[in-house]
């Protein structure tokens, strides 16, 4: 294991860090309401992102919408897998 000889001199050990600092956050508009948002971010004001409803906070915001999507979408995997469960099927009765 590295054993270092003799101490870092405070000279030394500032030239290593001088560029080691902390960056300022991009910051851009909302595209709704105008109001700065940090990038990649949802709006803190109106709850929008990219110009879409995410948020609880939005005006257009429902639920329900949101909750039909997602068990269309179990409803279409769940389809998927029963007919490669019934192909698996057909295929060992025909061997």
């Amino acid at each position: 294991m590295a054993v270092p000889k003799k101490r870092t001199g405070k000279s030394k050990q500032g030239h290593r860090r001088s560029n080691w600092k902390a960056s300022k956050v991009e910051v851009t508009t909302c595209q709704n309401c105008g109001s700065l948002v940090p990038t990649h971010t949802v709006c803190k004001a109106c709850g929008t992102y990219k110009g879409k409803v995410v948020s609880i906070k939005a005006d257009g915001y429902k639920e329900t919408e949101i909750k039909e999507q997602v068990q269309t979408e179990i409803k279409k995997e769940d389809v998927t897998k029963e007919e490669t469960l019934e192909n698996t099927k057909e295929e060992k009765e025909s061997e």
